[in-house]
């Protein structure tokens, strides 16, 4: 219910202000691993300020959330458990790309990150190649 709550909320917010926003294309190949690149236009904050949540096609399935600065694993989808890695020396710099490992086909979409303090929703679609 907290969740289907935030999203709620989320979206509130982000319908009162406008966003034009380019999906960037990602590709890479099953088994192998891929960064989805995230970052702020805004830099600078407490790292307890910091709270970003990765989605993937419009689920509220967690593929990674960095709250209060730190890469949280307690509410993250077991699809996705093992197989993300953030970059927390970046957060101060406003990155809050993810590294996506062991990649298969069902990986394939869009990823939507969305960073909370600065209001800021980035899509990235990853394309998945055979091998």
């Amino acid at each position: 219910m907290m969740i289907s709550c935030f999203f709620i909320c989320v979206f509130a917010v982000l319908i009162n202000k406008v966003f034009l926003q380019d999906t960037v294309d990602v590709e890479a190949v099953i088994g192998g691993s891929v960064l989805l690149p995230c970052s702020s236009t805004q830099h600078d904050h407490k790292l307890q300020d910091i709270n970003v949540f990765w989605r993937h096609n419009g689920s509220s399935k967690s593929v990674c959330d960095i709250t209060e600065g730190s890469h949280s694993q307690e509410k993250q989808d077991p699809e996705y458990k093992n197989r993300t890695e953030t970059f927390p020396e970046e957060y101060k710099r406003g990155n809050f790309s993810i590294k996506l490992t062991d990649l298969t086909r069902t990986d394939a979409g869009k990823y939507i990150c969305y960073i909370t303090y600065s209001y800021e929703l980035q899509t990235v679609r990853l394309i998945i190649m055979g091998v």
